[in-house]
């Protein structure tokens, strides 16, 4: 095998200016992809199981998302039964940032989710709505891209 040659003192600078200068490769690679610019508006998670193992796996979430560093809330629409506040404030969320909001006799919760988005005060809405059409997501997503929000349903089965 033969061993490779010293660099040649004289091609020094030239290789200091290659790696000096930025090429068109590298500068179109700086810009953050199409995809990165424009976040999804609308996500569907679907847990299945009992009850208290799906409220085990949603809690992190739930908790990150309460202390999201975006001052508007974290609204909670329709919420299942099993999540009160006391297993909020067990689950370590922020309570202070968080609104739950339960559907009204003249308001459906998709209603209130897609006004809530709409409104901007939200940084995420969280719906508890299944089965969600083709229609409501479309709602949903057109809702939260309005309100410069986050829409997350989540379908417990």
């Amino acid at each position: 095998m033969q061993s490779p040659q010293p660099l040649n003192r004289s091609q020094l600078p030239l290789f200091d200016a290659f790696l000096a200068a930025p090429t068109p490769a590298l500068l179109a690679e700086a810009s953050p992809p199409a995809w990165l610019e424009e976040p999804e508006a609308f996500s569907e998670l679907s847990l299945r199981g009992a009850a208290g193992h799906c409220l085990s796996l949603l809690a992190p979430i739930l908790r990150e998302l309460s202390d999201n560093n975006d001052a508007r809330w974290l609204t909670l629409i329709a919420p299942p039964v099993t999540l009160t506040t006391s297993w909020l404030r067990d689950a370590g969320l922020n309570r202070e940032r968080i609104l739950l909001l339960q559907p009204g006799d003249r308001q459906s919760a998709l209603q209130l989710a897609e006004q809530a988005l709409k409104l901007g005060r939200s940084h995420t809405v969280i719906s508890w709505l299944h089965p969600l059409e083709q229609a409501a997501r479309s709602r949903l997503e057109q809702a939260a891209r309005q309100g410069k929000a986050q829409s997350l349903n989540i379908s417990l089965g």
